[in-house]
């Protein structure tokens, strides 16, 4: 009998033991979360249709204002194309009000789903989360939905179930289209790492591992 036969396992709440997986990707001006500026973010929160399949929902994404008196590596900003952080033609907002944003859908999601909190889902999700955290922290915002440590991290699950770790590598094995050309926009790359995260999940459904069947005792009386 499945340790789920009290549950239905094809609700979001059931299949990862209450957390509410949130799909986070950032571009910052360098690779400290304390001194470098975060400079784009966005979010894509995940739902579950009536048989289980994983599913992209709502999508958030916002061009933000480097902190004052942030670092801002020059070889950072050619990597993701962001030469001017300072222009109005970004529109960008402070990480308060990008993160109070994306903070207020994250909980209303995690409500409605029934979950009891929100948890990462990111490709190297320690760098993602901590700049996360970090902004967090200077725009003294409170109500963080998410963990504060824990994450599901696509790199590692790509590289179990696809045998490959580089986001672009790893959707082309999956089958997801992926162009070099839109990479480094945290919009393109949280979309495509979504897409990552619920072909494994589904994938790993669709094999059979979910949900899981409990241990059977061992016959006392086999030899």
């Amino acid at each position: 009998m499945s340790f789920m036969s009290q549950a239905n396992p094809n609700l979001l709440s059931q299949r990862f033991r209450g957390y509410y997986p949130v799909v986070i990707d950032v571009e910052t001006a360098g690779f400290n979360a304390r001194t470098d500026a975060l400079l784009e973010i966005a979010a894509v929160t995940l739902k579950m249709d009536e048989e289980g399949w994983l599913k992209p929902d709502q999508t958030y994404h916002f061009h933000v204002q480097p902190f004052e008196g942030a670092n801002l590596e020059p070889a950072a900003l050619e990597f993701n194309g962001i030469t001017d952080p300072f222009s109005a033609l970004r529109g960008a907002v402070t990480e308060q009000e990008a993160l109070s944003e994306i903070f207020k859908a994250v909980r209303k999601g995690q409500k409605a789903a029934d979950c009891n909190r929100s948890i990462i889902v990111a490709h190297n999700a320690a760098f993602d989360q901590g700049f996360v955290n970090a902004a967090a922290e200077r725009a003294k915002l409170k109500r963080v939905p998410f963990h504060p440590f824990a994450s599901f991290d696509t790199a590692a699950l790509s590289g179990l179930a696809l045998g490959q770790t580089v986001l672009a590598k790893a959707c082309r094995a999956a089958g997801i289209p992926f162009d070099n050309k839109e990479a480094h926009s945290a919009l393109y790359d949280t979309e495509r790492t979504a897409e990552l995260f619920c072909h494994i999940v589904n994938r790993w459904k669709s094999l059979g591992g979910w949900p899981p069947i409990a241990p059977q005792p061992a016959d006392a009386d086999a030899p």
